[in-house]
């Protein structure tokens, strides 16, 4: 049958094994160095494990396939890993929260529009549906902005469907606790991704945001860093995705200041 099914990059792949654990039906595996699919029934073609590549070797394609088995899955979970199968039977029995940790799973300020199971839900790419809109709840806290988990942009794929066409917001991660408004002034309708160019391992950075521009065809890039220096590097980061992608699109810059004040916008 036609389905859609995990396919692996040998040359990306440098062997991590990051995504063997996010795989909840143990239909990955390290062999000879690299990440292979051990059998086509055993991939139910979700893409649970895409978010945990920082190669980003592993896609999602569209071809010819064996059919999806869940028996099979579970003899195969029964031998190899039987640690899994409470989260593969959690999973399969619970999709629209997914299981597993407590604190990823969807509050009640949101349901997801396309909960994804499968792998390890703290990195189950979700979009984000809003409540009524209001300008807050009855507590007296104003709603979320956020549209989509994951944001952080090691666990986002290029082509997650959150970011089709979108406004993508490109932000370091304090940038939240340093500026008391962020959701409002800065979030509102974007799609969101973080990342620190001074702590994180940025060595795939450009080349995922370059794809990012390339095969999801996000109309824009706000890139929101704080006023420390090493922060500037989101900003280069992202013309030279930009220039690597060929293509025109906009970048605006917002500078916020240690003290929590907009220097830049």
């Amino acid at each position: 049958m036609i389905r859609e099914i995990v396919t692996i990059d040998e040359e990306k792949c440098d062997g991590c094994g990051l995504c063997v654990p996010a795989c909840a039906e143990g239909a990955i595996k390290i062999i000879d160095g690299k990440a292979k699919l051990l059998a086509e029934n055993l991939c139910d073609g979700l893409g649970a494990c895409l978010g945990h590549c920082p190669q980003d070797a592993i896609h999602v394609e569209k071809r010819e396939a064996d059919d999806f088995d869940e028996e099979i899955v579970e003899e195969h979970l029964k031998k190899n890993a039987p640690e899994k199968l409470t989260e593969f039977h959690a999973q399969n029995q619970q999709p629209s929260h997914g299981g597993g940790c407590p604190s990823a799973q969807v509050s009640d300020f949101a349901k997801p529009a396309n909960p994804i199971s499968g792998g390890c839900p703290g990195s189950r790419m979700q979009t984000i549906e809003p409540k009524a809109s209001s300008a807050s709840d009855e507590s007296g806290q104003r709603p979320t902005e956020l549209r989509q988990w994951p944001v952080q942009l090691h666990l986002v794929p290029p082509t997650a469907p959150f970011l089709q066409g979108a406004d993508v917001l490109f932000a370091a991660d304090c940038a939240p606790f340093a500026y008391a408004e962020f959701h409002r002034d800065i979030l509102k309708d974007k799609a969101l991704l973080i990342a620190c160019p001074k702590l994180d391992d940025t060595s795939s950075y450009v080349d995922k945001i370059t794809a990012m521009i390339t095969e999801s065809h996000i109309k824009s890039l706000t890139i929101c860093h704080m006023e420390v220096p090493c922060c500037g590097g989101l900003m280069m980061m992202a013309r030279q995705a930009v220039a690597n992608s060929g293509k025109e699109i906009p970048i605006a810059s917002i500078c916020v200041g240690v003290r929590g004040d907009l220097i830049e916008r």
